[in-house]
């Protein structure tokens, strides 16, 4: 079983950007942006709502404060301010979804934030502090072998390895930076072939060719790639026919 999810809720007032009803109805699990990166009160409260009604769980896609850069820029902020922000953000997005009679379930950050978890000691504790502070034993979405899963394994939360169909991999098993040329996969047979490949054979295809183990739990397809409600069905269907059950890990 592999659970499949998307990144939702990343509009602000007049402005959109994914196709959260579509993708709502393919995707097991929503990471819905709470503000820092994109999503706004009143998207947050519609995608909550949508994804109550059809059974999709709802985590809470935490980021760096970075609404211009759509939290894709590097920053450096105190791990103390990091807790106390991941906090607020799950706890803004619980509301909703509460409200909606559901609640949220895990937690994933996002760009800059999630990139830099992989290989730092401190904003990866700090983001595991901030999901603490906002109560409950929430899981956390993460690379597999990051610091981020680590730092949750010693809390004692549940860390999910997760990987991405539409994002291309180093031979490290890291994702290549989005500012290099073919970082995303925007090719749908190649996406629909690769998340095949993680979740059957748990492998990858590296950009040197080389073959990278990759053991998921949660499988990401991007909301804001061109396409995505699409693809994202193109992928289910693919992982059925390959006898895989899509499923939610929380």
């Amino acid at each position: 079983m592999i659970d499949l999810n998307a990144d939702l809720g990343e509009g602000f007032g007049r402005w959109t950007l994914t196709d959260d009803d579509a993708l709502l109805s393919v995707v097991t699990s929503a990471n819905v942006a709470c503000g820092f990166h994109a999503g706004d009160p009143s998207v947050m409260r519609r995608v909550c709502d949508r994804a109550a009604e059809r059974g999709v769980r709802i985590g809470a896609q935490v980021s760096y404060r970075d609404l211009a850069g759509f939290g894709r820029r590097a920053m450096d902020v105190p791990a103390d301010e990091l807790a106390a922000e991941v906090a607020y953000q799950i706890g803004a997005l619980r509301v909703f979804a509460r409200a909606a009679g559901t609640d949220v379930v895990y937690v994933k950050p996002h760009g800059a934030l999630y990139n830099r978890t992989v290989r730092d000691d401190e904003q990866a504790g700090a983001v595991v502090a901030g999901v603490r502070l906002a109560g409950g034993d929430l899981p956390v979405l993460g690379l597999p072998g990051s610091r981020l899963l680590a730092a949750a394994g010693a809390a004692g939360l549940t860390g999910v390895p997760e990987a991405f169909a539409d994002r291309a991999y180093t031979p490290e098993g890291t994702l290549v930076p989005r500012r290099e040329p073919d970082s995303v996969v925007t090719d749908a047979d190649a996406v629909v072939r690769r998340a095949v490949a993680f979740a059957v054979d748990g492998t990858v295809r590296a950009v040197d060719g080389s073959t990278v183990t990759v053991a998921a739990r949660s499988l990401c397809v991007h909301g804001d790639t061109p396409g995505a409600a699409r693809i994202a069905a193109r992928v289910r269907t693919a992982l059925a026919a390959a006898g895989v059950e899509v499923g939610p890990f929380a």
